[in-house]
């Protein structure tokens, strides 16, 4: 447990505060000012959809967006900064309101592999491997719209195209069972897990586990994340907190069920997370009544409350918990992860 933590975000979580039922309520920050507040809140790594590092891509070539992203690099390299992961934005295209990848229409389905090909391309431009996918529109609305099983094989064709794009990205799956679709075809970390290992190359195919995804799921966030780690297949995480079976709610990490973030830092520390130089992510919004000068009080508190949780768990009497476990006194266990929650 000396694990040394790195931590990452996306642009996205400083963001204007509009939701599905209310308009913005704060300021746009454009991206270099952005880029300035990774280091002052903590955080070394970005985390990028494509069109974060090269917005309008659609109508670039490749030269022109290989270009674009290389300036975005100088400006990482400018504020000592690196990229964590790029992902395929494909939930906000006219050509992907049936799913990219399994569309029904092939053609949607091969713009949507071109466009994760670019993508790559963005991420070796970036210097960084990882590639994650949340398949947003990879469901159904009607389950009789859509062959199940040959949603499988377009899945695995569009993994296994990306990874023969470049022999040296590894692609981390966010598994999420729905939002925006009604039931989504990968909706857990073991659906995700499995997919990998239907593509050219499994040990490139791992999971990015977000809290709030595993939760929508009716799972526990920590338990997932150890089946990840047993696989080892857990490229990258992303932390924040949910409060019940609802819409994604993306809430700081800890403000809802602070046991629930405790066994996820447990888990996470105990197996050295981190140890290959996998970030912790975070995937947090501001509430919405947040003004514009303190919007960003919910990364820099996430990041703490993960920080002060690993205190916790590495001051844990570990000898004390394991004769408890022994004799199955899991009351008295009950009590000493409450008490060290309440520093009593």
């Amino acid at each position: 447990m000396s694990t040394k933590y790195r931590f990452s975000f996306g642009p996205w979580n400083i963001h204007e505060g509009a939701d599905p039922f209310g308009p913005t309520v704060r300021n746009s920050v454009t991206f270099a000012k952005k880029l300035k507040l990774f280091k002052k809140l903590g955080y070394d790594g970005v985390q990028f959809h494509d069109d974060d590092a090269v917005p309008e891509m659609n109508n670039l070539s490749v030269k022109a967006i290989e270009k674009k992203a290389a300036t975005v690099k100088r400006a990482l390299d400018g504020e000592g900064l690196v990229a964590e992961f790029v992902a395929p934005r494909l939930w906000e295209d006219p050509r992907t309101i049936d799913g990219g990848y399994t569309s029904n229409d092939p053609a949607c389905r091969e713009y949507a592999i071109q466009r994760s090909l670019r993508c790559v391309d963005i991420a070796n431009a970036l210097d960084t491997k990882l590639i994650v996918l949340w398949l947003a529109r990879e469901g159904t609305y009607l389950r009789e719209a859509k062959d199940s099983k040959k949603a499988v094989d377009h899945l695995v064709k569009a993994i296994d195209s990306m990874l023969s794009h470049d022999p040296a990205i590894k692609i981390a799956i966010e598994p999420k069972p729905n939002e925006p679709m009604d039931q989504a075809y990968i909706p857990t970390t073991g659906h995700a897990i499995a997919l990998g290992h239907l593509c050219i190359d499994p040990a490139r195919v791992g999971v990015n586990i977000e809290s709030a995804h595993a939760i929508l799921a009716g799972l526990d966030p920590s338990d997932e994340m150890g089946f990840a780690l047993a696989h080892r297949k857990l490229f990258s995480v992303h932390l924040n907190d949910q409060n019940g079976l609802k819409f994604d709610e993306d809430r700081s990490f800890g403000s809802i069920d602070l046991r629930r973030a405790f066994n996820q830092v447990r888990i996470l520390d105990k197996y050295n997370y981190c140890q290959n130089g996998e970030f912790v992510g975070l995937d947090v919004k501001a509430m919405r009544t947040q003004k514009q000068q303190v919007a960003t009080k919910h990364l820099a508190n996430s990041r703490t409350i993960f920080l002060r949780l690993v205190d916790v768990v590495r001051s844990m009497n570990q000898k004390k918990i394991e004769k408890l476990v022994a004799v199955r006194d899991y009351e008295e266990i009950d009590l000493l992860i409450l008490n060290a929650l309440m520093r009593r």
